[in-house]
């Protein structure tokens, strides 16, 4: 069985933030030879630089851990944060994800996040697929700890919709 891991970091919720809900589609393409696609998600600041691990989907049950070998293939994750994290990390959510929508929540009680301050960001997702394609999508948004944030973006071909939902504590 494949296993996904929910990466979390410490204090969104301290910033305001209630429930967390990630939502992102992975197409179904018409191809000879299919493979799940590794998926990364993860928050960045106005520069680009690293913000917070939201989550990575990855095969974790091949043997001497030949799953982790494959990481690297999500180019921009690995070089942001993915090199210097040790796998697997803790909160499992689920294995590696079929085609269709798929959404991950947070909730409030679990929600550890970096403390964000106020400003822009960007939720990003990136998808790569063995003996198939890789595609990024960036959906921005903007935080200031006592507005909701609703925003969605697309994807071409590895993504489908991509969206992210984060409730503050008084929308609770």
């Amino acid at each position: 069985m494949k296993k996904a891991f929910l990466l979390l970091t410490p204090g969104l919720a301290s910033a305001g933030a209630g429930e967390i809900q990630l939502t992102i589609e992975i197409p179904r393409l018409e191809v000879a030879e299919y493979h799940r696609p590794y998926v990364a998600a993860w928050l960045e600041k106005p520069d680009k630089s690293h913000a917070a691990n939201l989550a990575v989907w990855y095969d974790t049950e091949m043997k001497n851990a030949e799953g982790e070998k494959w990481l690297k293939d999500i180019r921009q994750w690995w070089r942001k944060s993915g090199r210097s994290m040790k796998m697997p990390v803790d909160g499992v959510s689920s294995p590696t994800r079929p085609a269709g929508e798929h959404t991950i929540t947070i909730p409030e009680k679990v929600a550890t996040l970096p403390a964000l301050a106020e400003g822009e960001y960007e939720l990003v997702v990136e998808a790569a697929r063995e003996v198939g394609g890789r595609e990024m999508v960036r959906v921005p948004f903007k935080w200031d700890g006592k507005t909701a944030v609703d925003a969605s973006g697309a994807g071409k071909a590895e993504l489908g919709k991509i969206a992210i939902k984060i409730e503050t504590k008084s929308s609770n």
